[in-house]
């Protein structure tokens, strides 16, 4: 610490003090050449290295040096960056692009592929170049209208080929009905028939069930004769259910139930009692 704190300096024996030149400017003005400036900022796009093949991503911190270029647009200033890749140390120069709201990277690295970016190229566009694009544009957007509409005009014609076969088929079938009729009554006439067919058939079925074996109908047995006795079985289980005795006529009252002995049950034995 206590040589940088010395009164004298070494000066060597070839020292000529009058060789010293010093360049004297008016106070507030700038030096000559470009105005470099050192910040702080961050990388504005992703890019790759080119020397070594870093990539340096978006939004990472550098220490750069800040030029201001001779190039203005319009009235705007552009500014050219330096900053140096992590990995090797190359140096990579990216400036502002005041047109178009961006940055340009000029050397040191590769900007990489954006979806948003691959439509804007450096070229401008001339107005011819402009005309023939809009009239491409719009000989596409026609053809694509003649097809939509050759679509909606095929989709009608099938409806329409859809709705004649139908009355044709209809027509048809007018034309088979027999006598002269309508399909739907010569169809409800054959379901009336057959109903009354089934019906017949379950008649006959249940006359036979009520005959005896040797052809004779059988009789149904009326109140009267119930009483008389006439029927064998009947009559007897008439009569068993007269001696019969009556149902019990039921009570509400409440039954007690016993209590039951539970000390028997722990092996409790209780002492007699001496009265």
């Amino acid at each position: 610490m206590s040589e940088r704190k010395v009164l004298t300096k070494y000066y060597p024996p070839d020292f000529d003090p009058s060789k010293i030149t010093r360049a004297r400017r008016p106070r507030g003005s700038t030096p000559p050449g470009p105005k470099v400036q050192t910040v702080r900022l961050m990388a504005p796009f992703s890019m790759k290295c080119i020397s070594c093949g870093e990539y340096i991503y978006k939004g990472r911190k550098f220490n750069a040096r800040k030029e201001t270029t001779d190039e203005k647009y319009y009235s705007i200033s552009i500014f050219r960056f330096y900053i140096r890749c992590t990995r090797c140390s190359g140096e990579i120069t990216f400036k502002t692009d005041p047109k178009n709201m961006d940055y340009t990277c000029e050397r040191g690295a590769k900007r990489n592929f954006e979806i948003w970016r691959q439509d804007t190229g450096d070229e401008k566009e001339t107005d011819e170049e402009r005309l023939d694009r809009l009239e491409r544009e719009e000989e596409e957007k026609s053809a694509m209208e003649e097809l939509e509409a050759k679509v909606v005009d095929a989709k009608q014609e099938m409806a329409i080929a859809d709705a004649l076969d139908e009355i044709r088929t209809r027509n048809a079938r007018n034309e088979r009905a027999v006598g002269g009729k309508e399909v739907g009554d010569v169809v409800k006439e054959q379901i009336d028939e057959e109903r009354r067919r089934v019906e017949r058939e379950d008649e006959e079925m249940a006359r036979r069930a009520f005959m005896t074996e040797t052809g004779e109908k059988v009789r149904r047995i009326g109140e009267g004769e119930w009483e008389d006795g006439e029927g064998v079985g009947e009559g007897k289980r008439k009569n068993d259910a007269d001696l019969m005795p009556p149902p019990p006529v039921p009570t509400f009252k409440r039954a007690v139930k016993k209590k039951k002995d539970l000390g028997a049950a722990l092996g409790i034995k209780k002492k007699p009692t001496l009265v």
